[in-house]
């Protein structure tokens, strides 16, 4: 009988384990979300707005119910085989959590900002300006001091919620083309804290830089607030995750779904092809496409596909940004970009320098002589100065538009700053001066001042505006009203627009006494006496102290097309809140910048 009942149990036991065995090996499959987005644009693009929203908060999921066919009794054989418990949630410790309320990366203090750039500022009003505000910039100088400014750490200021408040910085600094800089406010959040607007700009900031892999934090918000492209993140997602079975079944069930398609369906595939054991080849076309947004750009940047230049051409100056910081696009793809980044602002003349030394190093010494980069190298270590001063001359004649000639000056301010001061020079000083001073040298340029009285006036006049503009303190410079009086007097600029953009500048930092600039003024009908809403805004900042508020309401006051088209009272008062406010560098380059590229 013992023997019979052993039979018995084996023989159940054979039955069981086989159907426990299946339910182990094969769970549930996730659940599939509708996409609700249009096929041509899944994700908002750069100039698109987020939503306002409250915080969000984060679901904690239930037990799953029992699946189809599970029975009590199984439940209760798979208890007795002593698997291992579950793998709680990770939680993280109160201690290690991030302070919503302070977040960035620079220190105000360490650039000049002080320990409270915003004062007492309204964080309402503070979000409505940046929401509102077009980039990119006319300023190259002002882009760099409000990128530093909305990347500095400092405690949200009152009247808005902390979290919409690195949102709103973080959107502000895609839309100048900063994807870098957006991407460290959105990762200084921790994910359960995200509010609607930050889990949209979080997207912004994965595509921008080009790294998938971030949408996959963000897929509980995705799939609440960006529906439309829910199911493709969970496809890349469990993709990267080592499940390819899974991102297939999500692939297949986008396509027979039909809400997107064409080219924004493709590119997913393409990044989930590129996760592990997976078998799927995707061949892109780019022929039916006619535009370039944030999803085509991120995810074909990410599998290292260049967008055809027909795309890029096309694109704004702040998706030209993005793609120049794209690592895995080589040095000689992402050069174009790289030049329009670096006449925003978003690129130093450093990184221009380091780009074209890595394609001096890439490319054929056959084929070097002939290149930019080998114009650059003479520039730097040609056998005379009259080689130097050739090679320069290349680069500059070279330039495409304001964009691409201040580009072209950063990139030579180095080598600007090591040609030694000379009258004879007189012709090149002008471009010179330009590239240290779009590089920052300025107390190299200041030492041309020695040199200007040897030179032609149509010449000296170009000189000496920058220089007595740019100068630090301490550098002597004419700027008495007789030498502004002459300078006007030769400037054939239309409506005299350098005349009045020099006499706002030199008034805005007391180069030029305010009886003798509203004399000039007057004469000539510069514009200098204009008040706005603006201009009390900006002045009343300056006046408490609030260094942070003041460059962003000067961004908001440089939204002209470009520096030809900023009325001089923008200047003067721009110039001036930021001198009032301890950012003399800054004033006294962005006010030369505005002679350099008039």
């Amino acid at each position: 009988m013992r023997n019979k009942l052993l039979l018995v149990g084996a023989a159940v036991a054979a039955i069981a384990l086989p159907a426990i065995a299946q339910q182990v090996a094969q769970p549930a499959a996730p659940a599939q979300t509708q996409p609700t987005a249009p096929a041509t644009a899944p994700t908002p693009g750069p100039g698109a707005e987020p939503v306002q929203s409250a915080p969000a908060t984060s679901a904690r999921t239930g037990t799953p119910d029992s699946g189809p066919g599970e029975t009590e009794t199984g439940v209760a054989d798979a208890s007795e085989l002593n698997l291992a418990p579950p793998t709680p949630p990770v939680e993280i410790p109160e201690h290690a959590r991030r302070n919503p309320s302070v977040t960035g990366r620079l220190d105000p203090v360490e650039l000049g900002l002080g320990a409270a750039p915003w004062g007492g500022a309204n964080g309402a009003f503070l979000s409505g300006l940046l929401r509102r505000m077009d980039a990119p910039l006319s300023s190259r100088w002002l882009h760099i001091a409000l990128r530093n400014a909305l990347l500095a750490r400092v405690r949200a200021p009152r009247s808005v919620h902390p979290v919409d408040w690195s949102a709103e910085r973080s959107w502000m600094l895609l839309r100048m083309g900063e994807a870098d800089a957006a991407r460290m406010l959105v990762a200084d959040v921790d994910v359960d804290r995200f509010t609607p607007k930050m889990y949209q700009v979080g997207v912004q900031s994965a595509l921008a830089t080009a790294d998938p892999p971030a949408l996959c934090p963000l897929q509980d918000g995705i799939r609440k607030y960006e529906k439309g492209i829910a199911a493709l993140v969970d496809a890349m997602c469990a993709s990267l995750s080592g499940e390819p079975e899974s991102a297939a079944a999500q692939i297949d069930a986008a396509r027979r779904r039909g809400r997107i398609g064409g080219i924004d369906l493709v590119l997913p595939q393409k990044v989930v092809g590129a996760g592990a054991n997976t078998s799927r080849a995707v061949t892109v076309e780019w022929d039916p496409v006619d535009s370039l947004n944030s999803w085509r750009f991120g995810l074909a940047t990410a599998t290292g596909i260049a967008p055809p230049e027909r795309l890029i051409n096309a694109a704004t100056p702040q998706v030209r940004a993005w793609q120049a910081r794209a690592p895995l696009l080589s040095a000689q793809q992402r050069l174009a970009s790289a030049r329009i980044a670096t006449g925003l602002g978003v690129f130093s003349s450093q990184a221009l320098l380091d780009l074209y030394s890595a394609i001096y190093d890439a490319t054929d010494p056959d084929e070097l002589s002939g290149t930019d980069a080998w114009q650059l190298r003479l520039a730097f270590a040609g056998k005379d100065l009259d080689a130097r001063l050739s090679a320069m001359r290349k680069l500059w004649k070279g330039d495409k538009d304001s964009l691409d000639r201040e580009a072209s000056r950063a990139l030579l301010g180095r080598a600007a700053s090591l040609v030694a001061p000379d009258a004879d020079l007189e012709n090149d000083a002008a471009n010179l001066i330009a590239s240290m001073l779009a590089a920052g040298y300025d107390r190299q340029a200041a030492r041309w001042a020695s040199v200007l009285g040897g030179m032609e006036a149509k010449n000296s006049d170009a000189c000496w505006a920058m220089l007595a503009l740019a100068a630090p303190d301490g550098v002597r410079i004419d700027t008495g009203s007789s030498r502004v009086d002459a300078f006007i007097g030769r400037d054939d600029s239309n409506g005299k627009q350098r005349s009045a953009l020099l006499v706002a500048g030199l008034a805005a930092l007391g180069r030029l006494s305010s009886d003798d600039a509203d004399k000039l003024n007057r004469r000539y009908g510069l514009g200098l006496e204009h008040r706005t809403r603006w201009t009390q805004m900006i002045d009343g900042a300056a006046g408490r102290g609030q260094a942070g508020t003041v460059l962003v309401l000067a961004g908001t006051g440089f939204q002209a097309l470009g520096l030809q088209q900023l009325p001089s009272s923008h200047l003067f008062h721009a110039v001036a809140g930021l001198r009032r406010t301890g950012q003399d560098f800054t004033a006294r380059m962005i006010a030369a910048e505005a002679l350099s590229r008039t």
